[in-house]
């Protein structure tokens, strides 16, 4: 028996995505941290498979981001740079905006405290 499972922290992280042409938005609620970033990455990873060329990234709903969500990030925009892309981060609360300042990385990302735009 996989005792190890129940040392794992209950959080949770919903991600949804909705794209029109070639912009996509992708809403994340929760925790963004080691044990839920995998769900963001397999998001950011299937739209970078089709025909996107901006992804918008709505933090609004993260509590919480770690350095393993930062990295799903990372690789989600050099991915979509490569291609020819854009990724923005819009909305990041304060403690998911005080990280992107001490990691320097507000500098790296576009970030734009305006929610993300609705697609229709």
């Amino acid at each position: 028996m996989d005792e190890s499972r129940d040392s794992v922290p209950d959080v949770e992280l919903n991600v949804s995505t909705a794209s029109q042409g070639g912009h996509a938005v992708v809403t994340a609620t929760g925790e963004l941290d080691l044990y839920t970033a995998p769900r963001l990455q397999a998001a950011l990873a299937g739209l970078l498979r089709g025909p996107v060329d901006r992804i918008v990234v709505d933090l609004a709903g993260v509590e919480f981001c770690d350095s393993t969500g930062m990295n799903v990030l990372l690789s989600a925009m050099k991915r979509i740079k490569e291609q020819g892309g854009s990724l923005e981060l819009a909305a990041p609360r304060p403690a998911v905006k005080r990280i992107l300042q001490v990691t320097g990385l507000d500098t790296v990302f576009t970030v734009t405290d305006d929610a993300a735009p609705a697609l229709d």
